[in-house]
Order: C-alpha cells, then structure tokens, then sequence
C-alpha cells in the first residue's frame, strides 16, 4: 500500500511558531491550486508510482481553506490514477476559524473519514500568545460541529511548554481536552524554529520559554493523564484510543513508501536503499514544471545500507512498537546490537530488547534528540 501527502500551503494568517511553508497571499492562487495537483496526481501516476493507496493525508498549511467539492475532486482522481482501498484512512487538518457545519458535512460526504483539528490550546491567553485566529469557544464548538457531521475518528493537537504556562495549567488544560474525548491526541512542546518570529523575538528577549526541567515535567505529566485514561503512548509526541494510531503517520515511523504531492511536499522511494524526494516550496517553479511536463520534485539524498539502517533505527525507536530485530537481521544480515555494539551498551539505560523488539523507554524519549545521536 502507498501512503499519499497533498499539501495545501495555504494560511489566512501564518502562526509566529510555524516553520512549515505556507502563504498567507492565498485567495486567487488557492482556486486554481487544486488543478495543479490533479495535474500532478496524473503525472505521477505516468511515471512510476503505483497503487493502491491506504492513506490520504492533507495538510498543511491550511487544508480546511479547500472546498468540500475541491477535496472530493482530489479523492476522485487518486482513485482514478492509483485506486483507493476500501479502508483507506482519509485524513484532512483542519483549522477551527476555517470550518462550519455544513464544510464539514461536506467533507465527510466527499470521503474524508478522520479529521485532524488544530486546537493547539483552549486556554484564551495562551491562544493570544500562539497567534491563533480562533478562540476557545470555537475550537470547541468545531468539536462539536465534526461529531455532527459523522467523524468518528477525531485528532487534536495540543502545544505544551508554553510562555508562563505551569503544570496546574496543564493539568488543567487536559481536563478540558478530555472532556471531549477525541480518539487521538497530538502533543507538541513549544519550540522557537529558526527564522520564525517566535525565535525573533526569543532572541530578543521578549518571549521567554520554560526550560528544559519544565518540559520533562510536562512531557511526563501527558504520559501519566494520557495513558490512564486509556490513551495509547504510541510515539513520542501522539496518543491515542486502541486502534486509531495515525496509519499515515505509521507509515512514514515504518519506512515504508509515501508519494507527496504539491509544493513543499516530499516523497519516499522503495529504489535500492531508498530515496527521498522533495517538491521545492516555490508556487510558481511548481506550476511551472506542471506546465512543461517536467517531473516538479528534486531527489535529496539516496541511502546506502548504513544509512538505511541508521534511519530504520532512528524512525522506528520514536515509535512504542520499536524495532523488530528479527526483520533488521533479515533486511540488513545483522542485528542491532551487532551493527552498533557499544551505543547499545552506552545507552543500555534508556533502549531495550523485549519480546524481540528495540523500544526506548519514556524517560529516553525525553532525551531522544541527544542519545539517537549515537546511531546517525
């Protein structure tokens, strides 16, 4: 099965914190954008990729700016180049400020069967500070709305370690987030990306944010609320009810391959060791190679063995289920432990081998950045 990523970069306004591509000089170029990537569903399907697809996934940016009827046409020609499986998870995010009842009616008419909703917060003041255009009242009542229209599978997404924020804030905080009972949860802690106004104004002083002891806390305190209320740690920032974990997302943890299409998206090839491709994020270079038949995506990197299984290592211990050493043994000839003898024995505290898979525990999850290290 291929996983499909359509991305939309499309804002109404773009978050200070986000360092994903998106414009926010949306409405003209937004109507004609879904031709392109019709355009490039077509092409794609001429030259080499192949179905059939078992997720869907459009993000962004703002998906949720596309039309019920815009979304519908997408799904009609996926399922006309590549066919769709009759499970397919169909995901589209969606901003609280950009949905109604009858949008969201409308996309689950047009067969999106889970939604992805960037609450971020329910709390008013840090909202402010997020640069949301929605408030609490809305982020709920799209909740409300999406349970109307038929979604039963619900994602939100909640940012943590924010500006002043206390754990009693948190705590707080997922009172709220568990009363309405989505099937999914996604938990970020606050980061300042580079270039992004956050980090300006970072750097300049005016934002502070909590240091790293806080977000351990924090980062613990989801893991316990989250888990006892029946909410699978599946990844290291994802929860979710038994048997609705993102397969998307799955997908990309699992190395397996995933076609990207429009501007800014990226894509991986099964070929040789793999290979991962790019969509440079410049609107007009993409039109432009649409027009003209050129393939619109650049190749980044092709892996040799080490670096395949570096990245199998790296992608798989973000994940609760780990890595199978008997399927690394099989695809690489040796095991984990044989490949890197002595990060195994360093970092023996926070990675084990149970029931013959590699897993890091939660407190080596707090420190992934730094002890993956030892495998890249």
């Amino acid at each position: 099965m291929l996983g499909l990523y359509l991305h939309i970069p499309f804002c109404r306004r773009k978050c200070p914190y986000c360092d994903f591509f998106s414009v926010e000089d949306h409405a003209a170029r937004l109507r004609s954008y879904p031709a392109l990537l019709r355009r490039h569903l077509a092409w794609a399907a001429g030259h080499g990729w192949h179905g059939p697809i078992g997720t869907v996934y459009f993000g962004g940016g703002t998906p949720s700016l596309l039309t019920a009827r815009a979304v519908g046409s997408l799904l009609q020609v996926v399922d006309q180049h590549f066919g769709l499986a009759v499970d397919a998870e169909i995901t589209l995010e969606a901003n609280p400020g950009t949905v109604t009842p009858a949008s969201l009616s409308g996309y689950r008419a047009a067969g999106v069967n889970r939604l992805s909703l960037g609450l971020q917060s329910l709390d008013p003041h840090q909202l402010t500070i997020l640069g949301r255009l929605h408030d609490a009242r809305q982020g709920v009542q799209a909740v409300q709305w999406a349970r109307r229209a038929g979604f039963a599978n619900l994602s939100l997404d909640l940012i943590f370690a924010l500006p002043g924020q206390t754990l009693a804030d948190l705590d707080a905080e997922l009172d709220r987030y568990l009363a309405l009972a989505p099937e999914h949860l996604s938990c970020y802690g606050l980061t300042a990306e580079p270039e992004t106004p956050f980090h300006h104004r970072v750097q300049a002083g005016e934002l502070i944010l909590p240091d790293g002891e806080f977000y351990a806390e924090a980062f613990l305190l989801l893991h316990e609320r989250l888990t006892a209320a029946g909410y699978d740690h599946y990844e290291i920032a994802n929860y979710a009810r038994p048997g609705k974990a993102c397969r998307h997302n799955l997908g990309y943890w699992q190395r397996r391959p995933y076609l990207g299409i429009g501007a800014g998206a990226h894509s991986f090839r099964e070929a040789d060791w793999g290979e991962r491709w790019a969509v440079p994020p410049v609107l007009d270079a993409y039109a432009a190679a649409l027009r003209t038949a050129h393939e619109p995506a650049e190749r980044l990197e092709s892996f040799d063995c080490a670096g395949a299984m570096s990245e199998v290592l790296y992608l798989g211990l973000r994940t609760r289920e780990g890595v199978d050493e008997a399927a690394f043994r099989s695809g690489f000839g040796r095991g984990v432990a044989e490949a890197w003898p002595q990060a195994v024995e360093k970092l023996r505290q926070w990675i084990i081998l149970t029931d013959g898979y590699w897993r890091m525990t939660v407190d080596g999850w707090l420190l992934y950045d730094r002890l993956i290290q030892e495998f890249l």
